[in-house]
């Protein structure tokens, strides 16, 4: 079993539609995928829910051993691909985290999927935190979205400084250009000097698209809503960078 973040520092930077549209690409690869919302805002559950309410378990089940992890997964409407909801208590996982003896819960947790899943992905909210630092650690890859602007720029070199201090391996950690605009100037500056910028980046730019936003209307990835897109096609290509690294 290969897990897998989609972490940022930052809100807003298109996070929740790649972990959604790469679980999907990646269930229809074949891989037995499993998208945890790790994100109390719960956006991957509403995309994957097809907007319908799902009622996700409370974290204290988990922490407390009583209800395994199992039965906390949902099925999806698509084959090889099942998901574990948000729930509001999730905005409690950093405190409880730091009252634990240093165990990797997430790792622990995730362990008994493996015999049945091949591939999780950790849709992670927006913060510096214990959660952070064990998501960091649990995962092979972590795929980091980076808006083509200076200030989305510095949360990423904020998280490498804090992977760096953590002594986590930096290269495990892929950024990659997301909402990008290529109208407006900044934009293109940045992308044409994504090389030297983000030498260690993945090639593929998410564009900032409409069907991107209309999937929280329609609780459906990219690829359904408009296949022949643009960004169904950076969808695409990014999942062929990422199924390299698997």
């Amino acid at each position: 079993m290969r897990t897998i973040a989609f972490y940022s520092l930052k809100g807003g930077v298109g996070k929740t539609a790649a972990a959604v549209n790469i679980a999907y690409l990646a269930s229809q690869a074949g891989y037995s995928t499993l998208l945890w919302d790790l994100d109390p805002q719960g956006a991957s559950s509403w995309y994957l829910a097809g907007a319908d309410k799902i009622k996700g378990h409370k974290l204290s089940q988990l922490l407390k051993g009583k209800t395994p992890i199992a039965e906390f997964i949902h099925e999806s409407d698509y084959e090889n691909l099942d998901f574990i909801p948000s729930h509001t208590s999730f905005r409690n996982l950093d405190v409880k985290l730091d009252q634990e003896d240093g165990s990797n819960l997430i790792k622990q947790w995730l362990a008994p999927l493996s015999e049945e899943t091949s591939l999780v992905i950790l849709d992670c909210p927006p913060s510096l935190s214990r959660l952070s630092e064990q998501v960091l650690k649990a995962a092979d890859e972590v795929f980091v979205p980076v808006i083509p602007t200076w200030l989305s720029l510095n949360s990423w070199k904020q998280l490498a400084e804090f992977a760096k201090d953590k002594k986590l391996k930096p290269g495990k950690l892929h950024p990659f250009y997301s909402m990008a605009d290529r109208r407006k100037g900044l934009h293109r500056e940045l992308i044409n000097a994504q090389d030297e910028i983000l030498p260690k980046g993945l090639k593929t730019i998410i564009p900032n698209a409409s069907v991107v936003e209309k999937m929280g209307e329609e609780g459906t990835p990219v690829q359904l809503l408009a296949p022949s897109s643009v960004a169904a096609d950076a969808y695409r290509r990014l999942w062929k960078e990422i199924n390299r690294m698997l």
